[in-house]
């Protein structure tokens, strides 16, 4: 009978997170897409080289793009392409999905944004989420919630003592 490779798995999926987004928006809904990258930007996400915090997703001529996504080259990675950081990329959907998201753009007046950036087995996926705008008053409540959340769990935890 055959070993069992038991390689320790120590890292996570995500290569990175836009955690401003949950701050600023609603998230109503979550869908999973894929990415055309170069071969210089697959290197760098290995790396963890990427900011997703200042993209957005924007829908044109029924296909997604996702831009203001920042990937830093490589030094190493490839010397005859000229690579540029901010480009424009292709998002990877489905018909359906595609048509979903833009029916609810357009007619529930919601937004998409990147949520997070990870490896799903060799490939790069983006979540990217059906957003609908928080006003000031919304934002002071979440807070509030949380700083009373972060409040009960001490308070707890010292009972426990």
């Amino acid at each position: 009978m055959a070993k069992k490779n038991s390689k320790s798995k120590t890292t996570s999926n995500t290569i990175a997170q836009n955690k401003k987004v949950r701050h600023e928006y609603f998230i109503d809904d979550e869908v999973e897409a894929g990415m055309e990258l170069q071969g210089w930007e697959v290197k760098s996400l290995r790396q963890g080289k990427v900011n997703i915090a200042e993209s957005y997703v924007y829908m044109r001529d029924g296909e997604a793009f996702i831009s203001g996504m920042t990937i830093t080259p490589l030094n190493q990675a490839s010397t005859h392409i000229v690579a540029n950081p901010t480009r424009v990329r292709k998002l990877l959907l489905s018909r359906r999905e595609l048509d979903n998201l833009y029916g609810r753009i357009n007619r529930e007046g919601m937004t998409l944004a990147a949520l997070t950036l990870y490896w799903s087995r060799s490939w790069v996926k983006i979540k990217i989420g059906v957003a609908k705008g928080k006003k000031l008053h919304d934002k002071r409540t979440d807070m509030r919630e949380k700083d009373w959340a972060r409040d009960k769990a001490r308070i707890m935890k010292s009972k426990l003592r």
